[in-house]
């Protein structure tokens, strides 16, 4: 899946890309200056100014030459993605010149976005015995979602140096930034603690629980009448009861918060990055698991919105789609994501929601619609923790200003918890986590309720 998700590459023929697209070379520039050695004989000769005379036709002649010897190549440029560009995960791109004939010299400035990279790269290019150049630069992705690169500039040369032009290769073209999906890869082990638990459980189904039909077999004393079937009865004229096993196959909804609580920074990234990526990786353990994955991500209106599904065409769309969220300025409306978590997942599923708390003294609304959802479906209710109330709270006050911020502190972690035990009450699991530890935490937490098998 991960190959597909790479960027086409582009190849275009340079063009020059201004009226008068070129200029004069170092060499020549130095060659007019020895010209200049003409001026002194013309101190007591004025005829050696036709010595400086001559001297500059003929440069001017070989700068036409050397020019029109440039202007004939015709170079194609390429520019090809190695990797799939992720956030915060270099990616290498190569640029390729062919067909460059005459020019010997290129200097190359790829025109990307600052989230790509902080400035320009600038290539070098030494054209070899076939024609054709090549360099490459790293990117390092800081913002996901749609990104525009623009055209490639060369600054091309012959071997002579004499003449110069400068072409543009129309390689623009529009990429998509995908969340970090080497997070997925170093999950691996939980990957196969997962198959390993799916294995265990249908090597040792427990018969008569759960609703998933597994055989048929003769009545027995103390089945129940509703699980007799009444036509292999007819067929068999004698009672059959209907087996029936755990349903291996749940359903799990990732619900990702991207209001305006998500926007605040954690190093390079934001909040939103961190509970993406904690996303991703949870539907790829849920999708090797053999659960069906669904996908909401809401701020004051729906962004996103996957139903239940698997199989590698739909974590494609999944991955498509949780790349394009984006922050909002204002707060999630949770009520609203609430009532269309609902609507779209009827049957009891794993619901794994992960935000942020506001500091309020009233009841947030994520928690009464996190309720709501907690009536009906299974709640992996993921909070983050605050960094800089961690830091206090660990903190032994030396002053008297210090004591009230570590005050302050506990009373925002105590309220918290007052918040987060209120889920707990009525069957969701909560928890607050630091947000580089949110992926692990959540992909424990999901396997810890397979094993159990809670739902």
């Amino acid at each position: 899946m991960l190959g597909s998700l790479i960027p086409e590459p582009r190849i275009v023929v340079a063009r020059s890309w201004r009226r008068w697209g070129f200029g004069i070379g170092p060499r020549l520039i130095l060659l007019l200056l020895v010209g200049l050695l003409w001026l002194v004989p013309a101190w007591w000769d004025r005829r050696a100014l036709y010595g400086l005379l001559a001297w500059d036709v003929l440069l001017l002649a070989v700068f036409i030459w050397d020019l029109r010897q440039l202007r004939r190549a015709q170079p194609e440029a390429s520019r090809i993605w190695t990797a799939a560009p992720a956030l915060s995960t270099s990616a290498e791109i190569r640029i390729q010149l062919r067909n460059l004939g005459e020019i010997s010299y290129t200097t190359a400035q790829d025109d990307v976005p600052a989230s790509l990279c902080r400035t320009p790269p600038e290539l070098h290019f030494q054209t070899d015995r076939w024609g054709e150049a090549r360099a490459a630069y790293q990117v390092e992705p800081l913002q996901r979602g749609d990104l525009h690169i623009g055209p490639l500039f060369l600054h091309c040369q012959s071997r002579w140096r004499l003449a110069e032009c400068w072409l543009r290769a129309d390689l623009a073209q529009t990429i998509r930034v995908y969340p970090n999906l080497g997070e997925a890869k170093r999950h691996v082990l939980y990957l196969l603690r997962s198959r390993q638990i799916e294995l265990e459980r249908r090597l040792t189904r427990r018969r008569g629980l759960g609703r998933e039909f597994e055989s048929l077999r003769e009545y027995r004393d103390g089945d129940e009448l509703r699980d007799v079937c009444w036509t292999a009865t007819a067929r068999r004229a004698k009672l059959i009861t209907r087996q029936y096993q755990i349903e291996r196959s749940q359903a799990v909804c990732l619900v990702v918060d991207a209001g305006r609580l998500l926007r605040s920074r954690v190093g390079k990234l934001q909040k939103l990055d961190f509970s993406i990526n904690a996303a991703l990786t949870l539907a790829h353990v849920a999708h090797y698991s053999g659960d069906r994955v669904a996908l909401l991500a809401y701020g004051r209106r729906v962004q996103q919105q996957l139903g239940p599904g698997r199989g590698s065409l739909h974590m494609r769309t999944l991955v498509e789609q949780l790349s394009l969220v984006h922050s909002e300025v204002a707060e999630g409306d949770h009520v609203r994501a609430a009532r269309v978590l609902l609507s779209m997942q009827k049957r009891r599923s794993l619901v794994v929601w992960i935000t942020d708390l506001a500091e309020t003294a009233m009841t947030p609304e994520v928690i009464q619609a996190a309720l709501q959802i907690a009536r009906r479906h299974l709640l992996l209710f993921i909070s983050f923790s605050e960094p800089q109330v961690m830091e206090l709270l660990a903190r032994v006050p030396k002053n008297p200003l210090n004591m009230y911020r570590v005050m302050a502190a506990q009373e925002m972690s105590h309220r918290r918890e007052l918040l987060l035990r209120r889920l707990r009450e009525q069957g969701a699991f909560a928890l607050e986590m630091p947000p580089d530890h949110v992926s692990t935490a959540v992909v424990n937490q999901y396997l810890e309720i397979k094993d159990r098998g809670l739902l």
